[in-house]
């Protein structure tokens, strides 16, 4: 029963991030770090292992290993830090980030200045994106949580017929508590990534001792050509392991809701970047300064083997409790998306629950929990370890990451204005390293890429099949509906009046609704009063008070209302209705009776969709969350009337 809108709101879209003092700031730079940078946090464990010991093997000696450190360093700098921190997190949604938010900022633009021919192009692209990121989901808790397991044959090597079985006990645990919510234990989360950061430093900072030129290699990029030209196809394959060392770098753009993009940026320049490179430099020097037979068995798993055997076990727990925050917050992740997605209009209703009082942003969605629990389950138990796991990690990230530059030339060119001599090199910049990336992780298809790319594709197809079944159906029931007007006055003079309040869901602000033809149609009886209510999602996170209601007066008793929520907004109509004044007495739900269309689709041969699709929208449509839950009806107040829809 909703609809998308287009916001008239006056507001800036750009830079509407609310001011922070000093303190607030630092105050949201550490609660960020528990929560932002779980995914590319725990990356060290596996990232520079992978590129050496992984599915494309590479040699491990000097030029390699500062190649590789610098492509790491300036990966970093290029993608996380001018990409995302400093030029995409600019283009906030009303202060909301991510791709579907970029989407809508971009989309609201357009409907406003007229539409554009690449419009429908971009919005498939921000689709695409979003359908990427349920296979990232899947994959990031199961290669993190298996990747820190894995350190315990580092302590004793007969724990390895353990690993498996510990690790799916902690997933099975880890998305059994998510109905209780993060509320409770979102305090532990910033003290525990602030010591797990602090280790990888002074982990790292150990062996950098013992190689401190490793640190002036690092960061010299004639290191990383150097790499390609003495290596050639097998650096191009590495690139494959080393963007690893750069996935959930678009979460710092779609968690930017949460705590604003300077204390983000601060946390990421002062802190975290800090704290990954010394660790990458030291697990590189570590290597350089062994022997080489030593070294030979040293890169299978250097994060673990850079701690003192005593300190192992620690280790193994600390980095287990960093990824299973990696992993909360890449669920996390997964409800807001969808619940952006279902209030966009491109998944159906599902049941969302919200676990905490206070915090609007944490909720619960069972049915996405529990698909993703059994996905990542299977994941681990199919490809059995975190190294064949990084075969199908890092392509879903890259096609991700080449979108977000696609929907930015869009923002700098559309939006900001910029002139072609800034916005052109800067681009040229972000899609030849997007490229690189997103084609060397086109090399791991056969071994595994191909699942986060059958995700994607099964994800597009389902959001992009609910989105046009939804305009076809909605477009069907406006030719068959009639005039608004005339139905007042021929029924407001001959049915018979009852006392109460009538409200009527449509899905259109124009029409009588079905509900209401088809409750005269067999009660012959009519409300006091009738209220025809249409909920509206904007494309803005949140809708002011002030603009979140708008009312016609139709004559005779009858009225139009239109309420309005943002896509980050829960749709609470008896809350809403109760602040209404101005449409007779105040609403009491005992008297009013809300009446709801459930629609049977009939696939047929007219144009729109093929018959498969059709089918599946139908099958979406019935085991969509019903109306009455998802706007929080009271169920003993509701009457649903069906009628038939061909499409």
């Amino acid at each position: 029963m909703t609809d998308t809108a287009a916001a008239q709101s006056p507001t800036p879209d750009m830079r509407s991030e609310p001011h922070a003092s000093h303190g607030g700031i630092v105050t949201l730079a550490v609660s960020a770090i528990g929560i932002v940078f779980g995914d590319i946090g725990t990356s060290p464990l596996y990232a520079f292992r992978e590129t050496f010991a992984g599915h494309h093997k590479l040699a491990h000696g000097p030029a390699e290993i500062v190649g590789v450190l610098s492509l790491i360093f300036w990966s970093m700098m290029i993608v996380v830090t001018l990409k995302y921190v400093a030029v995409i997190m600019r283009a906030d949604n009303k202060g909301e980030g991510g791709s579907l938010a970029l989407l809508a900022l971009i989309n609201r633009k357009n409907e406003r200045s007229g539409p554009r021919k690449w419009t429908a192009g971009i919005i498939l692209l921000g689709v695409f994106a979003c359908a990427l990121f349920y296979g990232d989901s899947m994959i990031t808790p199961a290669i993190s949580v298996l990747s820190a397991v894995e350190g315990l044959t580092t302590v004793q090597s007969s724990f390895e017929p353990f690993v498996l079985p510990i690790a799916v006990g902690i997933l099975v645990g880890l998305f059994t508590i998510q109905s209780v919510g993060t509320a409770r234990v979102g305090a532990f989360f910033g003290p525990i990534m602030l010591a797990y950061f602090l280790t990888l430093s002074v982990l790292g900072i150990i062996h950098i001792v013992d190689r401190p030129m490793i640190i002036l290699e690092t960061i010299n990029p004639l290191n990383a050509i150097n790499f390609f030209i003495i290596d050639g196809w097998a650096a191009f394959l590495a690139l494959g392991s080393v963007v690893l060392a750069v996935t959930g770098a678009e979460a710092l753009y779609a968690d930017m809701g949460h705590f604003g993009r300077k204390p983000i940026g601060v946390s990421w320049l002062f802190f975290v970047m800090p704290s990954l490179m010394l660790n990458y430099m030291g697990q590189g020097a570590m290597i350089l300064t062994l022997d080489p037979a030593i070294a030979d068995e040293t890169i299978k798993n250097p994060f673990f083997l850079l701690a003192p055997e005593a300190f192992r076990l620690p280790l193994v727990i600390l980095a287990t409790l960093a990824t299973i925050i990696a992993s909360q917050a890449v669920i996390s992740g997964a409800f807001s998306v969808t619940q952006q997605a279902i209030q966009l209009g491109f998944i159906p209703r599902l049941r969302i629950l919200h676990t905490s009082a206070s915090a609007a942003g944490q909720i619960y969605i069972p049915v996405i929990n529990w698909a993703l629990m059994v996905m990542v389950i299977l994941l681990v138990l199919f490809f059995q370890n975190s190294s064949s796991l990084a075969a199908a990690y890092g392509i879903a990230v890259t096609g991700a990451m080449f979108i977000d530059s696609c929907l930015l030339t869009v923002v700098l060119f559309s939006l900001w204005n910029w002139r072609p001599i800034f916005a052109v090199p800067l681009l040229a910049l972000f899609f030849m390293v997007d490229i690189a990336y997103f084609a060397a992780n086109l090399t791991k298809v056969p071994d595994g890429g191909w699942f986060p790319l059958l995700i994607g594709l099964i994800a597009f197809t389902l959001l992009t099949t609910w989105a046009r079944g939804r305009q076809l159906m909605l477009a069907r029931m406006r030719e068959a509906s009639m005039p608004v007007e005339i139905f007042v006055k021929s029924a407001a003079s001959s049915a018979t009046r009852v006392p109460g309040t009538a409200v009527f869901m449509t899905t259109t602000p124009d029409g009588v609704p079905h509900a209401l033809l088809h409750n005269l149609k067999h009660n012959k009886v009519l409300h006091d009063r009738v209220m025809l209510l249409t909920v509206k999602i904007e494309d803005v996170p949140f809708v002011e008070e002030g603009r979140r209601f708008d009312l016609t007066d139709l004559g005779s008793g009858f009225y139009r209302l239109v309420l309005r929520f943002g896509f980050m907004q829960e749709s609470d109509v008896p809350a809403a209705l109760a602040r209404v004044e101005t449409c007779g007495p105040a609403f009491k739900m005992m008297d009013t009776s809300f009446f709801l269309a459930r629609q049977t689709l009939l696939a047929s041969a007219r144009p729109g969709m093929w018959i498969w699709r059709e089918r599946l929208f139908a099958w979406m449509l019935r085991n969509a969350e019903s109306a009455m839950e998802f706007f929080k009806l009271p169920p003993n107040r509701v009457v649903e009337l069906g009628s038939q829809v061909e499409i």
